[in-house]
């Protein structure tokens, strides 16, 4: 009777300990489930559309949801910012999840591309300065193709003028301010002052004509330039005319030519009259 107790006494204690080592284990199955699954949406990147602008959303750290991705780098704050898609489709975007970087920038990329492209085409310096802003940005995006960087590199080619002309004013305009703060200086009662009059006798005259010569490039030789007049053409040349004909050689007349050549009749010849002899 004691003996079948205990047997069945151990039998249950078996039991329950089978059943809890069972639950355990299930237990801590799903939490590394759980822990895989946040670690995953941790690294994944969406995209997603709110107020007219494209927001990169990065997974939170749990196994559903996501926040606005906000970098680390200062550097790619500016790449990875809200961008105004301005009429462009997206939808196909918004359905995609990327694993990584690289697959965000590369999908990123024709979205900056096509808000550049037709503004560094225009010919207005404002619409030219802002499809530099996005070219700017895509060059921020480490992980696109070698085809989009080349693309990339194209676009900079087309509006490197347009660089060259903003870093020209932006050093007359330094050139400028600094030959300012040295007259500024040389007139005051400061310890700097006669380093300042010496620095600016020296540098004055050849500043003068740097920053004249940076003015006038940026807003004169850079300006519109008048519309190309075609070559006037030469004045038809007279069709040449045929040289007068020689004149006629007339015969000499010499003292025999006169002796043989028949006399006029004189006197009364004329009239019937003979004419008295010599």
């Amino acid at each position: 009777m004691n003996g079948t107790a205990q047997q069945g006494f151990g039998y249950r204690a078996r039991r329950t300990f089978t059943r809890l080592l069972v639950f355990t284990l299930i237990l801590g199955l799903g939490g590394v489930v759980v822990f895989l699954l946040s670690q995953l949406n941790a690294r994944t990147f969406t995209l997603a559309l709110q107020d007219g602008q494209l927001v990169v959303m990065k997974g939170r750290n749990a196994p559903m949801g996501a926040v606005p991705y906000r970098t680390g780098d200062p550097r790619l704050a500016d790449a990875y910012a809200p961008v105004a898609i301005e009429g462009q489709d997206v939808s196909a975007l918004l359905t995609r999840k990327f694993t990584d970087r690289d697959e965000l920038d590369q999908a990123l990329f024709p979205v900056l591309e096509g808000l550049a492209r037709p503004r560094i085409a225009s010919d207005e310096p404002a619409r030219v300065d802002q499809g530099l802003y996005y070219l700017r940005r895509a060059e921020k995006l480490s992980g696109i193709t070698e085809e989009q960087r080349l693309t990339l590199q194209k676009h900079m080619v087309d509006v490197a003028y347009y660089q060259a002309r903003q870093k020209l004013e932006d050093a007359r305009r330094l050139v400028s301010e600094a030959l300012t703060q040295l007259k500024l200086a040389g007139e005051s009662q400061s310890r700097h002052a006669r380093s300042a009059n010496q620095m600016l006798s020296a540098v004055a005259p050849s500043a003068r004509d740097l920053e004249e010569s940076l003015r006038r490039a940026v807003h004169t030789l850079s300006g519109p330039q008048a519309a190309p007049q075609a070559p006037s053409q030469p004045a038809p040349q007279p069709a040449p005319t045929a040289p007068p004909p020689a004149p006629t050689p007339q015969p000499e007349t010499t003292g025999e030519a006169l002796d043989g050549a028949p006399q006029a009749p004189t006197g009364t010849d004329a009239g019937g009259v003979v004419p008295t002899p010599p």
